[in-house]
C-alpha cells in the first residue's frame, strides 16, 4: 500500500531538496513543494523533483480573482501536479474556475484555515465564530464548488469527513507524539488525523529536520 505521508520539502536549495527526497522516497507517498521552493526554482525545479518518481503536491495556495487563478492553473498544466492548492476564501467562482482549468489527473484542494492560526487570529481578521465553524463553512463551500477536497487541521478533519465522506482531506501540521510544535497552533498526531478521516498527511520538520530523515519517516509510517 502506498504511504499516505507527503513530506513537505520547504527549502530553496534544490540539491538539498533532491537529497532529502531520495533519502525518504521509499517511506513516503509523495513530495509537497511549497512557495519557498517554487519561487526559487519554478516549473523546472518541479520537473526535477518529479523525475524522482513520486507524486508532486504543489502547495501554492492560489488566491486571486477567478480569471487570474484559472490562468495560473492553466500555466501550471505542463507539470501535471497530483495535488494543487487554492484558498477556499477566494470564493465559489474562483474554486469552480480553478477546478475547470486543472489537468484531469490533478486534485484541486481548497485551504480552509492555516494551522498557524487560532481563534484570536480569526477575530483579528474580522471572521466571527470558532475556527471549527469557519473550517466547516469553507469545507461546505468547497464541496459545493466541485473541487476535490480541502486542507484542514486534524482538529476539524473528523467533522469534515462526516459531512463530506468522499472529500480528499489533507491534514498538515501533524506532529508525532512528544514532538515539538514549532509555529503550528492546532496540531494532532499522525495516527489521530488518519483515524479521523484524513486522506493524506503533510509532514515536514519532524522528518526533514530529523538526524536520520529516513528513519523518522519510517517510524511515523509505522504508527499508521
Amino acid at each position: 500500500m502506498t504511504s499516505r505521508i507527503y513530506v513537505a520539502i520547504d527549502t530553496p536549495d534544490l540539491a538539498r531538496a533532491k537529497a532529502l527526497a531520495q533519502r525518504v522516497r521509499t517511506h513516503v507517498g509523495g513530495l509537497k513543494l511549497g512557495l519557498e521552493f517554487f519561487c526559487a526554482h519554478g516549473q523546472a525545479g518541479v520537473r526535477e523533483m518529479a523525475a524522482l518518481g513520486l507524486p508532486i503536491f504543489l502547495d501554492l495556495k492560489l488566491h486571486d480573482i477567478p480569471n487570474t487563478v484559472a490562468k495560473a492553473v492553466q500555466a501550471l498544466g505542463p507539470v501535471e501536479p497530483a495535488i494543487l492548492t487554492v484558498h477556499a476564501s477566494g470564493g465559489r467562482a474562483m474554486l469552480e474556475d480553478a477546478k475547470a482549468a486543472a489537468p484531469l489527473g490533478t486534485k484541486v484542494v481548497a485551504v480552509t484555515m492555516l494551522t498557524s492560526l487560532d481563534a484570536l487570529d480569526l477575530t483579528a481578521t474580522g471572521v466571527t465564530g470558532t475556527p471549527h465553524d469557519h473550517v466547516l463553512r469553507l469545507a461546505d463551500l468547497a464541496a459545493e464548488a466541485g473541487v476535490d477536497g480541502i486542507v484542514c487541521s486534524g482538529e476539524e478533519v473528523g467533522a469534515v469527513h462526516k459531512r463530506w465522506p468522499k472529500g480528499f482531506l489533507v491534514v498538515p501540521g501533524v506532529r508525532p507524539a512528544g514532538g515539538g510544535v514549532g509555529d503550528q497552533k492546532r496540531v494532532v498526531t499522525p495516527r489521530a488525523a488518519m483515524d479521523a478521516g484524513a486522506s493524506i498527511l503533510v509532514i515536514g520538520r519532524p522528518i526533514t529536520q530529523a538526524e536520520d530523515p529516513d528513519a523518522a519517516a519510517r517510524a511515523i509510517a509505522a504508527t499508521l
